[in-house]
């Protein structure tokens, strides 16, 4: 058996219960209306709130709290709609604070009644309620809304006109809006966000569009950064978060966006104006202030970009600083340096900034072979003179400069066709002012181009360095000492000879030098027979090879004697050919000379040098720059100078202009054949078979680090590999090649 304690019966509050608990609570909810809440026991308020919804009173008790919220900010609202605009902000902001307070107060009797009816209910808590009853009493009241607007609106452009506001006072109203929109901020976005932007729309549209009119770009560039952080500090004072965005777009959009178009062409002040004068500056300003609308970036990149162009073209259209090469580089280095900075500095280093302006300068350097051609001679003017004396780091900076340039050449082969030529000059008349500097020219463009760049301009080296050891060998061996032969000075008189003739030969390998295919002129019989004696030693020593003499390319020091003194004149192999018939002769006729073999062309030229006032030490019977073909030559016996060795120089040659086989030189258009073919012939080895378009595209990739093919260049030399049965069609697809092993 089991005995259970005794329970009273379980007795249920009533309705009449409900209403007098209701009415001390409400009695109690007053107090705290009027603020005399230190009076009151919230404990026993508790358990009565407790003790109402635990007996099922919950809804009851829910309603009544709404009701009496209703009613007291009822009166509340009649109190701030008779306030006056002056000080309804003031008002609001007391007002909103006391039921803020009195909100968390009657939120802590009620807890019990949030935590469970609420809860199941699924009603709004009660502090939420009481903001929801605030807004749509107070704040939502048809004398109340607008004003408050207004008001709010007011402010901001008095602070924008210049004036102080209460910041504090307009960050807490804003505060109220956005704590009424509960879970969002639907009462902040439609009570004053939107208004505000499209308040904020208007006064940037119409401020931007007087301003603009009246001041220079830099100017405006100055007002839109101090109005862009006057906005930026709005958001931090008083405005809320979810606004930054949204504010910043719009003044972003109005300031910039509208006007950037304007602004970089705003004549004498614009960014023409900028880059001319140079106003780094300025242009850094421009750049940050577009940074924050990228598109608008498009309008200050281009416009350097065409500008760049521009100057590129009017640079190579000026007739008088294009015939001077060397002046021409300089102008066009400092213009790339010039505008490099711009980017780097003021336009940050930006990447597609860089891109563009690599792009302009390769726009016009590529407009026709002159760049390519005045590049080489700037270089062969730095090798030769303008480095000498520059240290290690002060020269590979010049030559870094250069190479820059050079990056911007896609057709690189017909560079290195002008740079071989120059170079072989500079080497075989030691004209370098440094090896090392050529070496290191040489290194630099292997890194950019590859070996097979530069592997016939290191083979010119090697056949330099081994030229020297061969004569060195030769001076030693019997070839050297076997022939003797008294050779009759250029003093022009046969009675006086001079000691054995000295030869200095350099050998060259025919696939490294630009050779020009000459006739071997008549050399004198002294000159002959040593160098014979050279060719004999060489053959023996290098079984196998062929040696073919390149007189147009050599040079010689005789010695002439004249009236009053004797000098040693340094010529070039078809002058000295020239003065020696004079040892036979005093005056001898033009067509005398045919038997030295010499290109009539080159045989005037050097006839015309031995001629000139400077340098007279032959007299010509006609008078003029020209020569008949029955004039006469006298040996000028009264030559004189004052110094001993005497350099002739060669007139300079008419430009006949090279062969251009479409649009370049012979040479390099014969060589870009070949270049394409085995190309060709190579990736489709390595694929055995191709679609037409794949081809074109690959032999492109392959080829562009020497010059880009065009697309019916490389069909034309498919063609030619499937006429010669390298390549064949597919039959079943014509657009296909089929590799022919």
């Amino acid at each position: 058996m089991v005995i259970k304690p005794f329970r009273a019966p379980h007795a249920q509050m009533n309705r009449a219960q409900a209403e007098e608990i209701w009415r001390q609570l409400r009695a109690s909810i007053s107090e705290i209306h009027n603020q005399n809440a230190s009076s009151l026991s919230f404990e026993e308020l508790y358990r009565k709130s407790y003790n109402l919804v635990l007996h099922k009173h919950g809804d009851f008790l829910y309603n009544r709290v709404c009701e009496c919220e209703q009613e007291h900010l009822s009166k509340v609202a009649e109190e701030v709609v008779s306030t006056p605009d002056e000080v309804l902000l003031q008002k609001l902001a007391k007002v909103w604070s006391d039921h803020k307070s009195t909100m968390m107060m009657i939120r802590d009797i009620l807890m019990y009644m949030d935590k469970t009816y609420v809860a199941q209910r699924k009603k709004m808590l009660i502090y939420d309620m009481g903001l929801v009853i605030f807004r749509d009493t107070i704040e939502k009241h048809p004398q109340v809304n607008d004003r408050l607007r207004n008001i709010l609106l007011r402010s901001v452009q008095l602070e924008r006109e210049g004036e102080l506001v209460e910041r504090m006072l307009m960050r807490n109203t804003l505060a109220m809006l956005v704590d009424l929109g509960i879970q969002d901020l639907k009462v902040y976005e439609q009570d004053f966000e939107s208004h505000f932007l499209e308040a904020t729309r208007v006064f940037y549209r119409t401020e931007s569009l007087d301003y603009i009119t009246q001041n220079t770009c830099p100017d405006y560039l100055a007002k839109a950064q101090e109005r862009l952080a006057e906005e930026q500090a709005r958001t931090r004072h008083y405005l809320n978060k979810s606004s930054e965005f949204k504010l910043k777009s719009l003044v972003e959009d109005e300031l910039i966006a509208r006007h950037a178009r304007t602004l970089v062409d705003m004549e004498n002040s614009g960014c023409i104006s900028m880059l001319n004068n140079f106003r780094m500056k300025e242009l850094a300003a421009m750049y940050d202030l577009f940074s924050r609308v990228p598109s608008t970036l498009d309008y200050l990149r281009q416009c350097v970009c065409d500008h760049v162009k521009k100057l590129g073209r009017e640079l190579l259209a000026d007739q008088e600083r294009t015939k001077t090469p060397v002046e021409f580089v300089r102008r066009l280095l400092a213009m790339r340096e010039k505008y490099e900075k711009i980017v780097n500095e003021a336009f940050r280093g930006e990447k597609r900034a860089q891109k563009l302006l690599k792009e302009a300068f390769e726009q016009f350097i590529n407009a026709d072979t002159r760049c390519a051609s005045y590049l080489v001679l700037y270089i062969d003017e730095l090798l030769k003179s303008s480095l000498k004396g520059l240290s290690e780091d002060e020269t590979d900076a010049h030559l870094d400069r250069v190479i820059v340039i050079f990056r911007y050449l896609q057709d690189k082969d017909i560079f290195e066709n002008f740079y071989k030529q120059h170079l072989s000059k500079r080497l075989l008349q030691g004209r370098s002012v440094s090896e090392d500097a050529e070496r290191s020219m040489i290194t630099k463009l292997k890194t950019e181009c590859g070996y097979h760049f530069t592997s016939k301009l290191e083979g010119m080296f090697m056949d330099m360095n081994m030229s020297k050891d061969t004569m060195a060998e030769f001076s030693r061996s019997a070839f050297a000492t076997d022939t003797h032969v008294a050779s009759t000075a250029a003093s022009l008189s046969s009675s006086e000879l001079a000691s054995t003739v000295q030869i200095d030969v350099t050998v060259l390998t025919a696939g490294y030098w630009p050779i020009p295919k000459v006739p071997l002129c008549a050399l004198p019989a002294h000159v002959k027979a040593r160098a014979e004696a050279f060719e004999s030693f060489y053959l023996s020593v290098n079984s196998g090879r062929k040696l073919a003499w390149q007189t147009s390319m050599g040079s010689a020091e005789v010695k002439g004697h004249f009236k009053d003194r004797r000098h040693d004149l340094i010529v070039s192999t078809y002058q000295m050919c020239i003065l020696m018939k004079f040892n036979e002769a005093k005056t001898v006729r033009f067509e005398e000379f045919a038997g030295l073999n010499i290109p009539e062309q080159e045989l005037r030229r050097h006839l015309i040098s031995l001629c000139t006032p400077k340098h007279r030490i032959l007299k010509k019977a006609s008078k003029g720059k020209t020569i008949a073909t029955d004039d006469t030559f006298t040996f000028n016996e009264e030559y004189s100078c004052k110094m001993k060795r005497v350099k002739v120089p060669l007139v300079s040659a008419k430009e006949t202009g090279a062969t251009l086989v479409e649009g370049v030189p012979g040479t390099v258009a014969e060589n870009r054949r070949h270049i394409v073919e085995a190309s060709i012939v190579r990736i489709m080895k390595a694929r055995n078979r191709m679609q037409h378009n794949e081809l074109i595209a690959e032999v492109t990739r392959q080829l562009s680090n020497r010059f880009i093919p065009a697309p019916a260049y490389v069909k034309k030399r498919i063609e030619s590999l499937i006429e010669r049965e390298y390549l064949e069609r597919a039959a079943n697809d014509r657009r296909s090649y089929m590799f022919m092993a």
